[in-house]
């Protein structure tokens, strides 16, 4: 692998801020080498160098956009992390439940989605758990439009079914095509995979009474995360709930949420004050 020249480092750093506000610090060239090397190399380059030099002389060029998703981190596993998909199941969903709603819908968002792992595990945890009459909407979004295709699909290879999901649920949300598993039909319509860049103002989005937003704002800077939790808080509904990764908080960040103990996972409540009414 050739040796990334710092100049181009920083160049590579600053698009992917740009375009994805994750943060690449020094330290993380080869990294960056051993991603970007596939890019040019299906764009015909021979090196990163040249790479770098048609990103500074085409800034649009639509390698920009393979360079961001490369370096988009998309490790995922089923239930991942098992115990906010028990707090969803046993905490979550019976406090959601038991306040009457004429549409009985809930309604999560499972932000930075990657390959769909996340959100089949939300939907097989909802259809579990909630109570007869009621359904579940998931909204699954991610920066990688190649990500939110195999979302859509809700294929998974014997790998990555292997990671986290039981035999019982293989057998009762998955069927057997060729030489992957497919999610149920009526598990992927619970699903509306869609590309979203968390770092861009959001669109029009329904009102959600959980998100998962776990291991991203770890790769952003102090202000970015201080915006997403501002716009995650402005589509949550009073009372709603903000599941993070270990590594993650809201303290310091944004008042408008208070750290609540479900079970053996720790959650993030929209408090009273915070959010639309």
């Amino acid at each position: 692998m050739s040796l990334l020249e710092t100049a181009d480092f920083e160049l590579f750093a600053r698009i992917v801020q740009q375009d994805s506000a994750i943060v690449l610090q020094p330290g993380k060239e080869y990294l960056v080498s051993a991603r970007l090397a596939p890019v040019a190399a299906r764009a015909g380059l021979p090196d990163l160098a040249t790479l770098a030099a048609r990103l500074r002389s085409r800034p649009s060029d639509p390698v920009r956009a393979s360079v961001v998703e490369a370096m988009t981190t998309n490790e995922t596993s089923f239930f991942r992390d098992i115990h906010p998909f028990e707090a969803l199941g046993q905490h979550v969903i019976p406090a959601v439940t038991s306040v009457p709603r004429p549409d009985r819908t809930l309604n999560v968002w499972a932000a930075a989605c990657s390959s769909g792992q996340e959100p089949y595990s939300i939907a097989m945890t909802a259809a579990e758990t909630l109570p007869p009459g009621w359904q579940a909407r998931i909204t699954a979004t991610d920066l990688s439009p190649a990500m939110v295709e195999r979302t859509r699909a809700g294929r998974f290879s014997q790998l990555e079914v292997a990671r986290g999901l039981s035999a019982p649920r293989l057998v009762a949300h998955f069927q057997r095509v060729g030489t992957e598993w497919e999610a149920s039909a009526a598990l992927r319509a619970t699903i509306n995979a869609r590309t979203l860049n968390l770092a861009a103002p959001l669109p029009l989005m329904p009102r959600f009474d959980v998100v998962f937003l776990r291991n991203v704002l770890i790769y952003f800077d102090v202000p970015t995360k201080a915006a997403v939790l501002a716009a995650v808080r402005g589509v949550l509904r009073p009372g709603g709930y903000l599941f993070l990764g270990a590594a993650e908080t809201t303290l310091g960040l944004d008042p408008g949420f208070e750290r609540v103990a479900l079970g053996r996972a720790m959650a993030y409540q929209l408090t009273t004050r915070g959010g639309r009414a």
